[in-house]
């Protein structure tokens, strides 16, 4: 899942962005509201965490615009400004969700986790096919009974796989959800790490779950 975090104090973006990446997410960091508007209108982002107070473009402002502009990504506001009123304003604004700084990490990835739940069409946290499964809370990937380790990336690009089954994915739209935002896509790099996948996952005799599609990426599916 892709995660844009605009926050303008560069302390706690890092920090942020590397508790996500820790948990498998990708994710790109925006310091001002303009640039974090622009991208979250030119990437397809699964979730925005916003702060309120930036410079340029306030958290408000952008998550108004990105609404009136049809953008449903849902989005988590982080603040300093814990009042009634303030987090009325901040939902009103077109926010799903609003958490008062300082905060604790276990919280703001529990509410990642509930909003990503609630914007997918896949309400469990655990996804499946075949006999293939992907707890997305444990991150603890099982065939047949077999438990089967994968680095971060390889989480990523499996879950990524396991939520659009079925449907093509371009090498395009594979590394827009899984690199990051200057990912360069004329490297072989996805190839790569979709053979290490399919090394683990499809072990000799199992059916294969991972389709290339020659000309265009690959599929998950059963045949």
């Amino acid at each position: 899942m892709r995660i844009l975090v605009v926050e303008d104090e560069k302390k706690v973006a890092r920090f942020v962005q590397q508790g996500l990446e820790e948990e498998h997410y990708t994710v790109d960091v925006a310091h001002d509201g303009e640039a974090g508007l622009q991208m979250a209108e030119s990437e397809n982002y699964d979730l925005l965490v916003l702060d309120v107070m930036l410079p340029k473009k306030s958290g408000l402002d952008l998550i108004r615009e990105f609404r009136a502009r049809r953008g449903t990504a849902p989005a988590l506001m982080l603040t300093a400004k814990g009042s009634i009123e303030d987090k009325v304003a901040g939902l009103d604004s077109g926010a799903d969700d609003y958490l008062t700084k300082p905060f604790a990490f276990a919280e703001l990835l529990a509410r990642v986790r509930s909003l990503l739940r609630r914007g997918s069409k896949e309400k469990s946290t655990v996804l499946m096919i075949a006999d293939l499964e992907l707890d997305t809370v444990t991150h603890k990937a099982k065939r047949a009974g077999r438990t089967i380790e994968l680095t971060a990336k390889e989480y990523a690009l499996l879950e990524y796989f396991l939520r659009n089954k079925e449907h093509v994915l371009s090498r395009t739209i594979i590394a827009e959800h899984i690199w990051d935002y200057n990912f360069d896509t004329g490297t072989n790099i996805i190839d790569v790490y979709v053979n290490h996948l399919r090394a683990k996952i499809e072990s000799p005799g199992e059916k294969r779950l991972i389709h290339t599609v020659r000309g265009v990426g690959y599929a998950m599916k059963e045949e």
